[in-house]
């Protein structure tokens, strides 16, 4: 054999050891993302954990908070749009977040199919009272819209959920928003994989 074709055949087969490593990492990669939001999905704490890293993410600042530069930190507004983004990758829609100001208790505007539906965001790490659901309902019953949402970081009080019920407004808190937040990273994953059938 010539010295140029030993050189080709050693070619060869580094690109073909690199690619089956490549291909392994990938799977392994793969196995651990599945293997990990499969954990958060089961684990009651770890979505507690997610959910306040979430309000720590999007609070409004406060003067003496003395983790502000430890965490990432986004204007609370951008949590309007998070949520929304999750809301119409998750039920579909025309999707609208409001202005920060004057927008009368209504974060966002979902336009489906079946008719219009308004929601509430709320960065907050203690409970969420009956207000915020006072609110999304008038502001249904003014614009006739069927359905709305409050959705928050962190819980809602009994008498909040008590005058809720009947109102058809579903009431997310923050361990159901991470749940729901998981579910659209699966589905996008998903997509991304039927477009790129190799990408396994």
């Amino acid at each position: 054999m010539n010295t140029q074709m030993i050189i080709i055949i050693g070619a060869i087969m580094m690109t073909l050891i690199a690619v089956m490593n490549w291909i392994r990492l990938k799977s392994k990669h793969n196995d651990f993302a599945d293997l990990l939001v499969d954990q958060i999905e089961h684990d009651l704490e770890l979505r507690k954990t997610l959910a306040m890293g979430l309000y720590l993410r999007f609070r409004k600042e406060d003067q003496n908070d003395t983790y502000s530069s430890t965490f990432l930190k986004e204007d609370p507004v951008s949590f309007e749009h998070f949520v929304a983004d999750i809301i119409e990758a998750k039920y579909g829609g025309e999707m609208f977040v409001s202005k920060a100001s004057g927008d009368y208790g209504v974060d966002f505007e979902d336009r489906r199919e079946e008719g219009l539906y308004l929601g509430q965001v709320k960065c907050e790490k203690t409970d969420v009272g009956f207000e915020a659901i006072a609110l999304v309902h008038s502001n249904m019953q003014k614009w006739g819209a069927v359905g709305g949402y409050v959705i928050t970081t962190a819980d809602f009080t009994e008498k909040a959920k008590k005058y809720a019920d009947g109102l058809n407004i579903e009431l997310i808190n923050g361990v159901e928003f991470v749940t729901l937040w998981l579910e659209t990273m699966e589905s996008d994953t998903a997509y991304i994989k039927q477009l790129n059938p190799t990408d396994t």
